[in-house]
């Protein structure tokens, strides 16, 4: 496999999507670059093997949701394979996350499942809630960075953007 070289964003039936694969969430500008794309949900399927690495990419993905104003819906392997090199143990909690306020759900968790047992999980978001919030809510990260003394700068088709 190799990476990529640009942040796509898909219009679907249930809102813009991109999709950060696993150890992209743990990158601030990969997210904030799909926001401004025009993201509302960042899918992020994610293959770890311990708990610390679950965690890692729950915190961060629950960070974006926070940054960005927008929703991550996390799916992650779980199960053993015992004898597949470097897939052999999974560990994984998948769910949907939401910013941290008050019109969303307690602890910015809108729907999860039990830890490392495998299930589905369904929930209904609220794009237009998210506009509101990003103009609205009690805080504004979006609208409050700090562009007077940084900008995330990136390559697209060979051409300079920023965010």
């Amino acid at each position: 496999m190799t990476g990529g070289d640009r942040v796509d964003v898909f219009d679907t039936d249930c809102g813009r999507v991109a999709i950060l694969i696993c150890y992209d969430i743990e990158f601030p500008e990969l997210a904030r670059i799909a926001a401004r794309k025009g993201a509302q949900i960042l899918f992020v399927p994610f293959n770890t093997d311990e708990r610390f690495g679950y965690l890692r990419v729950r915190n961060c993905a629950m960070a974006r949701c926070i940054e960005n104003h927008v929703y991550c819906a996390l799916s992650g392997c779980v199960g053993n394979l015992p004898f597949t090199d470097n897939a052999d143990i999974h560990y994984a909690q998948s769910g949907i996350f939401t910013p941290a306020d008050i019109p969303f759900s307690r602890d910015a968790i809108a729907a999860e499942c039990t830890p490392n047992i495998e299930t589905i999980v369904m929930q209904d978001l609220d794009i237009e809630l998210l506009r509101r919030h990003r103009y609205r809510g009690s805080t504004q990260n979006w609208r409050d960075r700090r562009t007077d003394l940084y900008r995330v700068r990136y390559l697209e088709d060979d051409q300079e953007r920023w965010v």
